[in-house]
């Protein structure tokens, strides 16, 4: 569903569709972990990594590089959460609109 999300600005903005979607699935994500009851050792990394990840949604187009970074570390943070898996593949098809980043 996310993948048919292109670059056209959402009704009445000029807002990338895909930072809207990314902006959505971070914020879904940062509400599971923090109803997730269970403490677990990088529960915090993920928290400041979610919020580096809403904090580029503020300012237009995020560098995809960055996004990448993000998730990865996301993903090692939360990966063994099985009830977050959701919300983090979520989070994984809204950074995936994005593209690959550019070859160095």
């Amino acid at each position: 569903m996310l993948r048919s999300l292109g670059r056209r600005p959402v009704s009445g903005s000029d807002e990338d569709l895909r930072v809207a979607a990314l902006r959505t699935a971070v914020s879904r994500l940062r509400r599971e972990l923090a109803a997730h009851p269970a403490e677990f050792p990088d529960r915090g990394i993920a928290e400041d990594e979610l919020a580096a990840l809403a904090a580029m949604t503020v300012d237009g187009t995020p560098e995809v590089s960055r996004l990448r970074r993000s998730l990865l570390v996301i993903a090692g943070a939360i990966g063994s959460v099985s009830a977050l898996s959701g919300g983090l593949s979520k989070v994984r098809d809204a950074v995936d609109l994005f593209g690959e980043p550019p070859r160095r």
